[in-house]
């Protein structure tokens, strides 16, 4: 087959690191829109993103051309700069090390989205480390305890 065809949905979940609140709503779309930028740069198309100040859920399709670890990578380091060099924060701002990744199937790119957009109403009921264990283990996903939160 001469072409390279790809299909895959990623909702991407991370948090701040020490999951400290840095992510001011008045400027969180602006995030937003430069981590789709990064994406579009990197062949990905950002589909939906949203969050809370201490947390970015992202939902995108993934390019050809990266992996996922790599795209995570080039997201975190770009806009953890953009970040601190564009707002007035306390100190650099920086993402935490790890990350959760998540398979989207087609049929259920709407719930995601809405899942993804109704976060501060969902958080009212639920931490970020709650709402993360969840999605691990409603994907089958093991860990340890341990280390688990840094």
């Amino acid at each position: 087959m001469p072409q390279s065809f790809i299909a895959l949905h990623c909702h991407i979940v991370f948090s701040t690191k020490e999951r400290c609140c840095m992510i001011c709503p008045e400027w969180a779309d602006r995030v937003y829109q430069y981590i789709g930028g990064i994406l579009r740069a990197h062949d990905c198309c950002l589909m939906a993103a949203g969050g809370m100040p201490d947390q970015v859920h992202l939902l995108l399709s993934l390019g050809k051309t990266r992996s996922i670890a790599e795209i995570i990578r080039i997201v975190k380091s770009n806009s953890s700069s953009w970040i601190s060099d564009t707002f007035p924060l306390p100190g650099r701002f920086a993402w935490q090390t790890g990350y959760g990744v998540f398979s989207v199937s087609r049929s259920q790119m709407d719930r995601v989205r809405e899942y993804i957009s109704t976060q501060e109403s969902h958080h009212r009921a639920e931490t970020f480390q709650e709402e993360f264990l969840r999605l691990l283990e409603r994907h089958g996903i093991e860990y340890d305890d341990r280390y688990l939160w840094d």
